[in-house]
C-alpha cells in the first residue's frame, strides 16, 4: 500500500470541502503524514486594469477575501494540530482553482491531492466548468476527490 507522506488538501467554503478535510485528517493519522492545507484566491478579472485606484470596493472584497481564506484555513489547521499532525497552509494568489492546486502541489512534495467536488453536471459543468475534472486530468500525482 502506498505511504502518504505530504498530503495536500485544496479548499474553499463548500462542505465538501470540509469533507475532503476529515478524510485527510483520517489518512494523515493513519499514516503519519504531514498536510498542506491550500486556499485559492482565483484570478483577478480586473488584473492589467488599474481597477484598485478607481474602485476601492474592490480592494477591500481582495483583502477580505485573503482574510476570510486565512480564516478557514486557521480553522481546519486546528483540528490537524489537534490530533498531532503537521500541518502547515498556503494562500495562492492570481490562477484559476485548478492551477494553483496544480502548483502548489509542485512547490511541496506532495504524494496525494485531496479536494472536494461540487459534482455539478451536464450544463452548470460546462458553463462553470470543473476545478475537480482539471486537477485530475493534469495532476502527475493521485487525486482524492471526496463528494458530498
Amino acid at each position: 500500500m502506498q505511504n502518504y507522506e505530504h498530503i495536500l488538501v485544496a479548499l474553499d467554503e463548500s462542505s465538501m470541502s470540509y469533507a475532503a478535510a476529515e478524510h485527510a485528517r483520517e489518512l494523515a493519522k493513519a499514516f503519519s503524514s504531514k498536510v498542506t492545507l491550500v486556499s485559492i484566491i482565483a484570478v483577478d478579472p480586473f488584473k492589467g486594469v488599474d481597477f484598485y485606484k478607481v474602485a476601492p470596493a474592490v480592494t477591500d472584497y481582495f483583502m477580505q477575501a485573503e482574510q476570510h481564506a486565512l480564516d478557514l484555513l486557521n480553522e481546519i489547521k486546528a483540528n490537524f494540530v489537534h490530533d498531532g499532525t503537521q500541518v502547515t497552509t498556503k494562500i495562492i494568489h492570481g490562477m484559476t482553482p485548478s492551477e494553483g492546486i496544480l502548483q502548489a502541489a509542485q512547490e511541496v512534495p506532495t504524494d496525494l491531492i485531496i479536494m472536494g467536488s461540487h459534482g455539478r453536471k451536464g450544463l452548470q459543468k460546462l458553463m462553470l466548468g470543473s476545478v475537480a475534472q482539471n486537477v485530475l486530468s493534469q495532476s502527475e500525482i493521485p487525486v482524492l476527490i471526496v463528494r458530498s
